[in-house]
């Protein structure tokens, strides 16, 4: 066993948050006690806080430190992170979303190719408690991190892209930003080809292969992205959602902001609008207000609502 390779295991196994012998850790890294000790120190050096107790029952464990130091994840740990993090990324608030895709830009970059294709099948056949299985597809990681990747660069990237009729196309364009919408993420960007401004669904797209060239960043249509996304939504056949929530919108905001926009009435009630959402899923983000709702609009989503409702107190 190499000296780096010798490291990380014990890195590794340090991360169980056990604690170990002296005599154990030198059995399972095949070395003397005295590497041990020598490589614990190491560690130390190196910002990792290892802690080393004295009698019975003691030996080396990692603690809580400052900082969080570099970590070593397995196969399964890494494929699990990766999973989980995507999860958040189209379930979690606002704030934890955001900070999910970071992570992902991180992870999933360095992940193999054998893992990466795991942990996408794994999050394409699970159903999220939060989401109506209809309404979620399953959205490659490697291609939500490389356009999130893309946008912040500012580089041009292709990939292949199918509509919402099947046909597919190679697109190469100039990204510009991610948008959530629902339970769904949308990148808008200049096409190219097209000499035009496009949003693209993430989970129709494949293959994002980003091209290392730099561009000047154009100005959306309007100037915001999200309301050039829900332009777009409009007349796709999904009816607009609406309904009177009555929760100030400071309340409203962390709990709904990122799948409804949230229009103040007065300081105990607001309008609460969104295009192009799944009506299982509009009824689960009412819900997450937390508060009575009332003027709700289309009547399909009134009626689910109440069918909730009746089901629920039966």
């Amino acid at each position: 066993m190499s000296t780096s390779t010798r490291f990380l295991r014990l890195l590794s196994l340090l991360q169980t948050h056990r604690y170990w012998s002296g005599d154990e850790l030198a059995e399972r890294l095949e070395v003397s006690l005295r590497t041990v000790r020598r490589d614990i120190d190491r560690l130390r050096d190196l910002g990792y806080p290892v802690q080393a107790d004295r009698g019975v029952g003691g030996g080396y464990q990692l603690a809580s430190g400052a900082a969080l130091p570099p970590l070593v994840l397995d196969d399964e740990e890494a494929v699990a992170l990766v999973v989980a993090l995507q999860s958040t990324v189209h379930g979690g608030s606002s704030m934890l979303a955001e900070a999910a895709l970071r992570a992902l830009g991180k992870v999933v970059p360095v992940l193999p190719a054998r893992l990466r294709q795991r942990a996408h099948a794994l999050t394409g056949s699970t159903v999220p408690l939060n989401s109506s299985s209809a309404a979620q597809e399953p959205v490659d990681p490697g291609v939500l991190v490389a356009f999130a990747q893309a946008c912040r660069d500012h580089e041009r990237i292709t990939f292949d892209y199918k509509d919402a009729k099947g046909a597919a196309s190679a697109r190469r364009v100039e990204p510009a930003q991610l948008v959530n919408v629902g339970n769904r993420y949308y990148l808008v960007a200049f096409d190219l080809d097209r000499d035009d401004w496009r949003s693209f669904r993430v989970d129709r797209a494949q293959n994002a292969s980003p091209r290392t060239l730099r561009f000047t960043p154009r100005v959306v249509p309007g100037g915001d992205a999200a309301s050039f996304v829900r332009a777009g939504l409009r007349g796709s056949g999904q009816p607009d959602v609406s309904a009177r929530i009555h929760a100030s919108a400071k309340k409203l905001e962390p709990l709904i902001g990122r799948w409804f926009q949230i229009e103040e009435i007065d300081a105990d009630s607001c309008l609460v609008r969104t295009e192009n959402m799944d009506l299982h899923w509009a009824a689960f983000g009412l819900a997450m207000g937390q508060a009575k709702v009332s003027d709700v609009q289309p009547k399909e989503l009134r009626t689910l609502l109440d069918t909730w409702v009746k089901d629920l107190s039966a």
